[in-house]
């Protein structure tokens, strides 16, 4: 078990939570539980230990809104996340944890600039249609696949493409929880062969893994009660905090 503070635990308590939460009600919130783990245990351990509890967090996503997905948008983001898959993989290889953050929190705070700056000079017909075109998907999806392969923050790169398309909560929230878990699987031996998977890493999860259900949980009870208006000022902002916390 890693020997760390009572405050370290504390925080990633909250980490666990968060992660629930999100993916079970703000699919981009867990950007809050990437900087909290960032806080707490360096990057290339952090992405190995949050994988595994982001997996059990997907086991309640897909249980929810399993029949809420909408294929055709994974399909057709597919073969850009594969890319981005692969280069973030290269990328984790080479790179040393300062890099890896400050890579992440830039990439994030462009993709929230693009998105906020397409919605403001586009109906909501223009913008609908223009997302599901193959350079605009190519784009996210390539950015999903690094940023999620890097730091498991592929959450809100997909969480900005998806507000983009101006998906409906229930259809952002099914195609998520599909799209996250397919990706998280295959991330799997990637980790694995970088050696990340260590004993004290795989003792931590297990503590906190009972936190990720609670979370899931609250974030079920949570979903059903938000409106679409909110939830994309919720996403957006947690977004924003997380992406400067990793840049600074």
């Amino acid at each position: 078990m890693p020997d760390l503070a009572v405050w370290a635990w504390m925080l990633l308590g909250l980490a666990a939570l968060t992660i629930g939460i999100s993916k079970t009600a703000l699919p981009g919130g867990n950007v809050l539980a990437i900087a909290l783990f960032a806080a707490v245990l360096p990057a290339r351990t952090s992405t190995a230990a949050m994988l595994l509890l982001l997996m059990v967090g997907d086991v309640f996503a897909l249980i929810a809104y399993r029949r809420h997905a909408h294929w055709p948008t994974l399909l057709r983001l597919a073969p850009a996340v594969a890319v981005g898959l692969l280069a973030g993989f290269a990328f984790l290889a080479l790179a040393g944890d300062g890099l890896v953050r400050r890579a992440i929190g830039v990439i994030l705070l462009l993709m929230i600039a693009l998105t906020l700056w397409r919605r403001s000079r586009q109906s909501e017909a223009d913008a609908a249609a223009s997302a599901h075109g193959i350079l605009l998907s190519s784009g996210y999806g390539t950015l999903g696949g690094f940023t999620t392969m890097v730091a498991n923050a592929g959450g809100p790169v997909m969480s900005m493409y998806f507000l983009a398309t101006r998906t409906q909560v229930q259809v952002f929230l099914g195609t998520s929880a599909w799209f996250f878990a397919i990706v998280n699987l295959v991330k799997v031996p990637f980790l694995a062969g970088l050696g990340l998977f260590q004993p004290p890493v795989l003792l931590m999860d297990a503590v906190l893994a009972p936190l990720v259900v609670a979370g899931a949980l609250v974030g079920l009870f949570l979903a059903r009660r938000m409106k679409q208006r909110v939830f994309e000022r919720i996403v957006i902002v947690l977004t924003i905090i997380g992406a400067v916390y990793l840049l600074f």
